[in-house]
């Protein structure tokens, strides 16, 4: 039997939001679907059934991906290549390091099903068909998939089975407003951090969506920092067709850059699906570490990453920019 998991030192027990509202996450509005209320109580409440897993909390977990100076995938590099810089200062340790090339995925998938994207909705559903059933392998791998409006819609719950998937896809239907705020808070919170947590598992949240937010009732920053505490790259893929970035399309540059992840901005519809594809090529090409901060404390507060490669010129490291620190 493998020893669990260390949780990282963002993975907070209390994941309401920190700054905005105080009331932020109490007066989201419930998922609709039956499976989404069984998952959503409230902020403050602790389910007694998830497992609990005890690590370490003095050691942080990064999924990184390392690119050249041509944008290509660089997957032969060792611990001794990397350098970790914790809030400005050199980490202690590097205590473990792998290549994530070919480990379990927990993906959620959520759909803007406002109606600011119906002109090109059914593409986007059968593309993100595709990407599902290509990379979610049985047993191995878990996704589920979300729609949002006002509200976030549970249409597939975690699983394996990509026909489970691919209906909750095709279930989803355009209209209303947008709360993408919301739907990310709520895939982060309520569905990553309360599934099984594996000691080799990577996150991962793919938005496709045109920015634009006009309903929820957290902010931007507070639904960023709840991807962080679930420890989730998020990639961002615009809706948006004018031709031109939009400020919605710099709010997902901002959510995907501050998980770590990639923003896609397809303006041929064509295109989307080549993103899909860049996506499950970079899952699969990925390291992890996990690392001693120096002078490290149980503040709570925010705490910056940096992930250098050494000795390589023009390689380009990109990792989650920091992470919140528990509190005792």
């Amino acid at each position: 039997m493998q020893d669990a998991p260390n949780p990282s030192p963002d993975r907070a027990k209390d994941v309401a939001p920190t700054s905005g509202n105080p009331d932020a996450a109490s007066a989201q509005p419930e998922p609709k679907g039956s499976e989404a209320k069984k998952s959503d109580p409230a902020p403050d409440e602790v389910d007694e059934s998830l497992p609990t897993i005890r690590r370490r909390v003095d050691e942080v977990n990064v999924v990184f991906t390392v690119t050249d100076k041509h944008g290509r995938y660089v997957k032969d590099l060792k611990k001794a290549d990397f350098r970790v810089i914790d809030d400005n200062r050199p980490a202690i340790e590097i205590r473990s390091f792998r290549s994530e090339t070919d480990l379990p995925l927990q993906v959620g998938l959520l759909v803007d099903a406002s109606n600011s994207v119906r002109d090109r909705f059914k593409f986007e559903q059968e593309s993100a068909i595709e990407f599902l059933n290509q990379i979610i392998r049985p047993r191995y791998d878990k996704a589920f998939v979300v729609g949002f409006d006002v509200t976030p819609d549970v249409t597939a719950d975690f699983t394996d089975n990509t026909e489970v998937l691919s209906h909750g896809v095709r279930a989803l239907r355009p209209g209303g407003g947008t709360a993408m705020y919301d739907a990310l808070y709520f895939a982060c919170r309520d569905k990553l951090l309360k599934a099984t947590q594996g000691a080799t598992n990577r996150r991962a949240i793919i938005l496709l969506s045109d920015g634009e937010d006009n309903q929820s009732h957290v902010s931007r920053e507070e639904a960023i920092e709840m991807a962080q505490r679930a420890e989730a790259i998020v990639y961002t893929i615009s809706t948006n067709v004018s031709g031109m970035k939009s400020k919605g399309d710099k709010v997902l540059e901002r959510i995907a850059e501050a998980t770590g992840g990639r923003a896609f901005f397809p303006f041929q519809i064509r295109e989307v699906s080549d993103d899909f594809a860049v996506i499950q090529d970079e899952l699969r090409s990925q390291y992890a570490l996990s690392y001693k901060p120096a002078d490290f404390r149980f503040d709570g507060k925010y705490r910056t990453i940096e992930i250098l490669a050494q000795n390589h010129k023009n390689l380009h490291v990109r990792s989650r920019r920091g992470y919140f620190a528990p509190v005792q």
